[in-house]
């Protein structure tokens, strides 16, 4: 017998055996995919799951959804050349009337597009490229708890040491500011104190000239912050950052490689504050679940020469053929509408869920953007203030929730918030089982002896 025949075990066998050691999913999701639909995915062994993974956030209509589909299948059926390079096609050029469709009117009307290499790394990599060849500057200012990516510039602009720490060279002057975070506030204050302290340590550093920074390439944030934990920007600090950006003429590059395209609540998370970025980095759900990534920014920056970033890959007809049609379902269908409504529902409900158990220190996030953070209620973190993160209770909980049929994402220091990105098609009768399932896990772990009818009456 094939090993391809011998359920989740034989294939994941063979992956360890061939797959180098820095594959990260497979450790603590112990399943290969036979099939998925929707909000739903079968391995294997025939166990189905809710899939709160989504690929990172990828998956906004879910898989395999028939719009989506549909036109992948008209497109192999009409013989559509699926490989140009940077050469138009009708299908690129309507992917692009969609995509500035979807825009804010004042940001697409003075809009340029660049086609990356399918990833949002690459994305990130091009709108720095750009912000540095349009100011003629080096330094670039990046927030701590942030991730754009794993290449060189993107992994520089990383809060996340651990990843940084073996990998020499990486980008220089890069300077990594305080982002606000009500929990774990980097001034130890919190709350709307916390995020104005915040905004004037910047402005204050930004107009010294003793401050150590040169005149900056550009500023680089994310609205929610995604690998950081669900961490959510509030509107007013972001108004206070393009304010503080704009008087300097330093470039704002708002990363939404994971929060645009209706996930938060708006068809773009910058919109919940009203600015408008310089440059926009997107991928992930604008490919419709296929690679894809462009970096969208304002024509005054497009100043860099012919091939000045490029990339065999650029073309992927298939994804911009996925693109369109996800995109204008989800405009639409007002799916930005519904992740606000659903996901107030799950966030109501994993907060009743942390009103149970200390170990649960900060339920947030944004629309179907959400991360419960577990910690030692019996450690304070750095000594002081809110209590250390817990890792390994989190991980339990993932584990919990994946026997259970629930597959969830851990992030942010010390991988400590378990983190929920459904696809933004999921019901409230989903959201309800997952949050059921959620509970119980939880107080599995915590091992109260609470029945988990109670936590989640």
């Amino acid at each position: 017998m094939s090993y391809l025949d011998s359920g989740n075990s034989g294939i994941l066998a063979k992956q360890a055996e061939r797959e180098s050691n820095a594959r990260t999913y497979p450790r603590h999701l112990p399943l290969a995919i036979r099939e998925a639909h929707g909000v739903t995915i079968t391995d294997m062994d025939g166990d189905e799951y809710y899939d709160c993974l989504a690929g990172a956030g990828t998956l906004a209509l879910g898989h395999n959804h028939p719009q989506v589909v549909e036109t992948m299948e008209r497109v192999f059926s009409a013989d559509r050349p699926i490989h140009t390079l940077d050469i138009s096609t009708p299908a690129k050029e309507r992917f692009v009337d969609t995509l500035f469709e979807s825009l804010p009117e004042d940001f697409a009307a003075s809009a340029k597009v660049q086609f990356c290499s399918p990833a949002g790394t690459d994305a990130v990599e091009a709108a720095l490229k750009l912000v540095k060849t349009a100011t003629g500057n080096r330094s670039l200012l990046g927030f701590q708890g942030a991730y754009h990516g794993m290449t060189n510039g993107a992994l520089s602009l990383m809060g996340d040491t651990d990843a940084k720490e073996p990998v020499t060279g990486l980008m220089s002057e890069v300077h990594h500011l305080p982002f606000p975070y009500d929990y774990r506030c980097p001034l130890g204050v919190g709350g709307e104190e916390g995020h104005h302290l915040t905004s004037t340590y910047i402005e204050n550093l930004l107009s010294d000239p003793d401050g150590g920074i040169t005149d900056p390439a550009g500023m680089i944030l994310e609205p929610v912050q995604g690998e950081g934990g669900a961490v959510p920007a509030p509107a007013e600090w972001l108004r206070e950052m393009r304010r503080i950006t704009r008087e300097r003429d330093i470039p704002l590059i708002v990363d939404e490689i994971q929060t645009g395209l209706g996930r938060t609540g708006e068809t773009y998370a910058f919109e919940h504050a009203d600015i408008t970025p310089d440059v926009l980095t997107l991928s992930k759900a604008i490919g419709g679940g296929l690679p894809l990534a462009v970096v969208v920014y304002d024509e005054s920056l497009d100043v860099w020469e012919p091939g000045a970033h490029a990339g065999t890959f650029r073309d992927n007809q298939l994804a911009m053929a996925a693109g369109e049609a996800t995109i204008e379902y989800v405009l639409a269908n007002d799916l930005d509408d519904h992740a606000t409504e659903v996901g107030a529902h799950l966030r109501d409900q994993l907060t009743d869920t942390a009103e149970c158990f200390d170990t649960i220190g900060d339920v947030r996030g944004r629309g179907l953007m959400l991360g419960v953070e577990f910690v030692d209620p019996d450690t304070n973190w750095q000594g002081a203030g809110p209590h250390a993160p817990d890792g390994d209770f989190a991980e339990a909980v993932q584990a919990e929730c994946f026997d259970r049929g629930v597959i969830v994402e851990l992030g942010e220091r010390d991988s400590a918030t378990v983190r929920f990105l459904p696809p933004l098609v999921v019901s409230k009768k989903q959201i309800d089982d997952i949050a059921t399932i959620f509970a119980e896990a939880v107080a599995v772990v915590a091992n109260t002896g609470k029945d988990p009818a109670e936590v989640t009456a």
